[in-house]
Parts: C-alpha cells; sequence; structure tokens
C-alpha cells in the first residue's frame, strides 16, 4: 500500500506494482476537485463508494459533459479523453485502471501543478 497526498486529498494505491492493473482509493474533501485531466494510455473505471462528485467528461464529439453522481454512481473513462471531479462533499471513489499511473496531462489545474506532474 502506497499513500500519496494531494492537494484535494489524497490517493491510497492499493494495486499498483503488478504491471496488468492498478487500483486506487481517492478521497477528495468538499469543495475541492481535481485538475482538468486526461490520459494517453491509462483507461478508468471509477465507483463513488461515498458522497457526491460532480463529473465532468469528455463526449466522443469533444464536448465537456458535466454530471453529479451520488453513491453507487460508476464513470468509465477511456484514453484521451478530459475529465474532472469535483466534491461536492467529502468523497470517497473506488478508481480501478490499467498500469500507467504516471500518465496524466493536466490542462487546467486549480493548484498550479504542472502539467506533466509525476504523481
Amino acid at each position: 500500500m502506497k499513500i500519496v497526498e494531494k492537494p484535494w486529498g489524497r490517493e491510497v494505491w492499493i494495486a499498483h506494482e503488478n504491471g496488468r492493473y492498478a487500483g486506487k482509493i481517492l478521497e477528495i474533501r468538499g469543495g475541492h476537485r481535481l485538475s482538468l485531466q486526461y490520459h494517453e494510455q491509462k483507461h478508468e473505471t471509477l465507483y463513488l463508494l461515498e458522497g457526491k462528485v460532480r463529473f465532468t467528461l469528455e463526449d466522443e464529439s469533444g464536448n465537456l459533459l458535466a454530471e453529479v453522481i451520488q453513491q453507487g454512481g460508476i464513470k468509465i473513462v477511456p484514453p484521451g479523453r478530459r475529465h474532472r471531479m469535483e466534491a461536492i462533499r467529502d468523497s470517497i471513489l473506488i478508481e480501478f485502471s490499467s498500469p500507467e499511473l504516471d500518465d496524466v496531462v493536466r490542462i487546467e489545474d486549480d493548484y498550479k501543478r504542472l502539467a506533466r506532474d509525476r504523481v
């Protein structure tokens, strides 16, 4: 297990060294949001375990669509799609993904992190 502190909360990496898949717990403090970002290779599936999140995801036509998801909501983020999560209240998400954990290209970031910061 590895804990990565973030300005919006933290990530608890529970599966990350096997080279086949990754699993994380994302804890996002209410009122905070992750960067608007995309992944070149990484494919993600996210499950909202607890809380309420505004999930912004780029559709097939390149439009950014925002949707509020509640506990039990699932979102799939294919490679290349811009996306962002904003916690309306304290939230916990489970992320299952392909293993490219450093594959983050930031477009906008509230915390002024670099476009290609390492995680």
